[in-house]
């Protein structure tokens, strides 16, 4: 049992760890209103692994603010939408309700920040392999992704840059 433990939290910090910033895929774009979601990727898991994280940035081109609220995927068993908080000097992971994206602004989901939990994996997210990702928006609506799944020692191809919660006006 504490060897199952230990791979899972090593497992866990491996995949939110400042590392993760070189990991990526190839750039995909998607338009849904006026929204812009570009570059969704994840990265494969070890074989004992139960979850996952998806990464991706949205661009909010419009004068109104929107929100994501939910995301699913049938590559798990569900899908939450988390943050990293500063905990007593530790770093967690959190649940949140939903994910702000302002208007004019670009939000960032990436590693030690914004991210997709894939949870409940049936079976090991494999490099090469593209999940499909339904994400839902409070006032633009629904609209489903591809999000390739990289090796862990793939180049970033422009992903995961900085750290938090990076919310940038363009």
């Amino acid at each position: 049992m504490n060897r199952l433990l230990y791979t899972a939290m090593l497992a866990g910090f491996v995949a939110f760890s400042p590392l993760a910033d070189a990991i990526g895929a190839e750039e995909n774009s998607y338009t849904l209103g006026n929204l812009v979601i570009e570059g969704p990727w994840s990265r494969e898991t070890a074989s004992s692994a139960r979850n996952g994280a998806g990464f991706l940035s949205i661009e909010n081109q419009g004068s109104e603010d929107d929100r994501l609220v939910a995301a699913s995927s049938s590559a798990a068993g569900h899908v939450e939408l988390h943050t990293h908080l500063m905990d007593g000097g530790v770093m967690r992971m959190r649940q949140v309700e939903a994910i702000e994206v302002p208007a004019g602004e670009t939000v960032t989901l990436q590693p030690g920040g914004l991210h997709l939990m894939l949870m409940d994996l049936p079976e090991p997210l494999v490099e090469g392999q593209e999940i499909r990702i339904e994400l839902v928006f409070e006032k633009s609506g629904t609209t489903e992704i591809s999000m390739p799944v990289a090796n862990i020692a793939a180049d970033s191809g422009g992903h995961g840059k900085g750290h938090g919660m990076n919310k940038s006006k363009q």
